[in-house]
């Protein structure tokens, strides 16, 4: 904690960070299909919660966009009232990670099917939003949703899709702008250009609907319980934890690089995330991970200590009991806007060009990860990302090189690398060759250059050898 050295930095710091924070958390929100304020309660619990553990001293945690489309889809098929069970299972499943230190084993997924869970979780926020900014109701599966982009033309409030564009636009050009202006977030100065704009011109848009924060929050009841009877209900749970766990220790292994300070302790971060989202679970508010912009934005307002994203969740606190209604100023368009700038940021352009370049698997991959989520849900399309992951992981190991030599009136056949069951074809096509080795020369099989010899291999070598057994007299198999 600060001394008072820096306590001067740390507040300055949060009072930033708060500042990013505030639309993200209402955006996040109301993307997810809950009230507006639920947004804000997990935001405060990241900070006044979360914010006081060792795990990760700048890292700051509140709702995430990557953590949208599942709990859409929860809200959706289990209603709202349940949301509180699945988020305080998914924070004990946490605990329980944390507690038996498998932290580290996060940083052991594949990148690509990182970057293609991102790069599916914005391509279906992109999608629904683009229908937000509209105004228009979207449909419910994500195919249907990109194909029907097409006719938002003919039903879409132009007025609405001014305002989310004018939104986006400040957000791009704000980098641009002086020193002192990106004081202030770009994604603050967006929301409230268009905020402004509406109430000048008293453009009839659709606004936040506010019901205050104590109306909001809904603790879950006994009889919520029973959702988590459901298979369906405990995948969300896994796939909450794992997305959540996941997208906050890589987050952390980024933040990292950006200071100087103390580094992350995986485990501890684990358990102060499993905290921060059972406590929201029992406030009945959205599930929370560490989010990169937000972090980002601690380090780069100069913060030193945990003090300051502590103190970020008390104006985030501040703000949902002073001034809530405030909020029912803002037109959904421009929250659409800013959700559509964090979608577009979430597909990894670079990495697939890079990868492409480089490892052209690794790129399929991330590719068929992202594919597999916008035409399944999250949870689907990670596990299918994971199986390629191991299949092509399995597949590059099990790699097997014959190599032929005569020496004399001997062949020396020498097998190297690994020999798997995955890679029996190519060994036994290449022992099916040597029948047009003359009977009598000798073939000597050295295996002294395999590191891995399975069961179905030997098999295949040691009936290959009975068949090359020499008769009584006559050279063979040496």
């Amino acid at each position: 904690m600060p001394g008072a050295g820096t306590f001067r930095a740390d507040f300055g710091a949060s009072v930033v960070v708060a500042l990013v924070a505030l639309p993200l958390c209402v955006g996040v929100a109301v993307a997810s299909g809950v009230p507006a304020e639920l947004g804000i309660v997990t935001g405060v619990v990241g900070g006044l919660v979360t914010g006081w553990f060792r795990g990760s001293s700048l890292q700051v945690s509140g709702p995430a966009a990557g953590l949208t489309v599942l709990v859409y889809e929860a809200v959706r098929s289990y209603g709202l009232p349940a949301l509180g069970v699945l988020v305080l299972a998914a924070g004990a499943v946490q605990l329980g990670m944390g507690v038996l230190r498998l932290g580290r084993w996060f940083r052991a997924i594949s990148v690509a099917v990182v970057h293609g869970m991102l790069a599916g979780i914005g391509l279906v926020l992109i999608s629904g939003q683009l229908y937000a900014l509209g105004g228009v109701e979207a449909p419910g599966q994500t195919l249907a949703k990109l194909g029907g982009v097409h006719t938002l033309g003919t039903q879409a409030d132009w007025a609405a899709v001014a305002l989310g564009a004018g939104t986006i636009a400040v957000m791009a050009a704000w980098r641009r702008m002086p020193e002192r202006l990106r004081l202030v977030p770009g994604a603050l100065a967006g929301v409230a250009a268009a905020t402004a704009v509406a109430a000048l011109l008293r453009l009839p848009v659709e606004k936040v609907r506010v019901t205050g924060v104590l109306d909001a929050v809904s603790p879950p009841g006994w009889g919520d319980f029973g959702t988590l009877a459901s298979a369906g209900a405990i995948g969300t749970v896994i796939a909450l934890a794992l997305i959540a766990s996941a997208e906050t220790l890589f987050s952390a292994a980024a933040v990292d690089r950006m200071h100087d300070g103390p580094r992350t302790e995986y485990d501890r971060e684990l358990i102060a995330q499993g905290v921060g989202n059972s406590v929201c679970g029992l406030l009945g508010a959205l599930p929370m991970t560490a989010v990169i912009v937000r972090s980002a934005a601690n380090v780069e307002a100069g913060a030193r200590t945990r003090s300051a994203r502590v103190l970020h969740g008390g104006w985030l606190l501040l703000f949902a009991v002073a001034f809530p209604q405030a909020l029912e100023i803002v037109p959904l368009a421009a929250l659409a806007g800013v959700l559509l700038h964090a979608g577009w940021k979430l597909l990894p352009a670079r990495a697939v060009a890079s990868l492409w370049r480089t490892h052209r698997g690794e790129a399929v991959v991330l590719l068929a990860t992202a594919g597999a989520i916008v035409a399944t849900n999250l949870f689907e399309g990670v596990l299918v990302g994971l199986g390629l992951a191991i299949a092509k992981a399995a597949w590059e190991t099990s790699h097997v090189h014959i190599e032929e030599v005569w020496e004399g009136e001997e062949l020396c056949v020498r097998v190297v690398g690994n020999a798997s069951f995955l890679r029996l074809p190519k060994l036994l096509d290449a022992l099916d060759a040597l029948e047009a080795v003359p009977r009598g020369r000798v073939i000597r099989l050295d295996l002294s250059g395999l590191r891995h010899l399975d069961h179905a291999c030997l098999t295949a070598l040691e009936g290959w050898e009975r068949t090359r057994m020499p008769l009584p007299g006559k050279e063979g198999v040496s």
